[in-house]
């Protein structure tokens, strides 16, 4: 059984104590899923902060309302990230250069996020081109993305400054009056740390362990032969033997739950459910990436969705041809046809 102890998330600039020294942030996204939590734990005289939010101007002004409100003025000693996207880790390079405050992350999420905010480009590369017109992207949303500005980390990502504190698998860890455990999860992000209280009930879970949405779960131009979905099963497999119902999870976006080991099941049951509906379909007739989303997703996939469902079919595609229960078996206009 999930339960959601906390029906009201807290206003933009405020905050919700949700444990012992525990405040539960929110910031705006501009997207459909229009927030990130970030936790800010009491450490001494200043907070560790649990992720970011976006690098913008709104950001930067909700921070200061928090800074001066909940944080009562007191300094950023620490920032952790999660992982390496932009919504996590924002503006971790921010607080370390305003606060000097220490990063803690998995060195695969550090050198990803640092990579990422060097990575500046005003079109689409080659190979990205070549990846969507072999998914199945449709040639009048493939040639305006030619011609467009792609996102860019650096866009919303302040630059981070060298020098971090690497988090490890099972390494324990202090921050915020307690004793971590480091649990690392793969497939929505290479290296996603997660946090196990030794102390009390807490997890940190992330974009690892959300209540009622799963992750996206996407495979790039910069490793198309990658098997997401398979490291996301395997994952869930290995935090399962860490869960319990009585934990109180906090995850990167929706709202604090319990009852972690049904929500593992429950997540893992729904990808082994979309894998099979799309071996079916796939047996019966000869699908592109694209044209595997009504299988997938069960709905209409606008603009704004389209490359998320796109890098996430693929991923689905990958694990069953991983798996051996598909191969291409021909071409559609550049674009390659799965089948049984």
């Amino acid at each position: 059984m999930i339960v959601t102890p906390f029906q009201d998330p807290p206003p933009e600039g405020g905050a919700v104590e949700i444990a012992e020294g525990v405040l539960w942030l929110r910031l705006p996204l501009p997207m459909a899923l229009d927030h990130v939590n970030v936790y800010a734990l009491e450490d001494g005289d200043g907070w560790t902060l649990v992720d970011t939010g976006f690098d913008s101007r709104r950001g930067r002004e909700i921070w200061a309302a928090l800074r001066q409100g909940p944080l009562a003025g007191r300094p950023v000693r620490r920032v952790v990230g999660t992982h390496h996207h932009p919504d996590h880790i924002g503006l971790a390079g921010w607080f370390m250069q305003t606060d000097g405050a220490e990063l803690m992350m998995s060195r695969t999420a550090w050198l990803m996020a640092r990579m990422l905010v060097l990575d500046v480009q005003d079109r689409p590369s080659a190979q990205a081109l070549a990846f969507w017109k072999r998914a199945g992207m449709p040639a009048d949303i493939l040639a305006g993305r030619a011609a467009e500005r792609p996102f860019n980390f650096a866009d919303v990502v302040h630059p981070l400054p060298l020098g971090f504190t690497r988090l490890a698998e099972g390494a324990e860890v202090r921050f915020g009056r307690r004793r971590w455990r480091v649990a690392m999860g793969h497939g929505h992000a290479p290296c996603h740390a997660t946090f196990w209280s030794l102390d009390d009930d807490l997890v940190i879970g992330g974009d690892q362990l959300l209540p009622s949405i799963s992750p996206n779960l996407g495979v790039y131009p910069t490793e198309p032969e990658a098997d997401p979905v398979g490291e996301w099963l395997d994952s869930c497999g290995r935090l399962a033997e860490l869960a319990r119902p009585g934990q109180l999870v906090l995850p990167g976006h929706k709202l604090p739950f319990r009852g972690l080991p049904t929500r593992l099941s429950q997540m893992i049951d729904n990808h082994h459910h979309a894998l099979d509906r799309l071996a079916e379909a796939l047996r019966e007739a000869p699908r592109t990436a694209v044209d595997c989303f009504d299988i997938l997703f069960k709905r209409r996939i606008g603009a704004p969705e389209f490359g998320l469902a796109l890098v996430e079919a693929v991923a689905h595609v990958n694990h069953l041809r991983h798996r051996a229960v598909i191969r291409a078996v021909g071409e559609r206009d550049g674009a390659v046809l799965w089948g049984a």
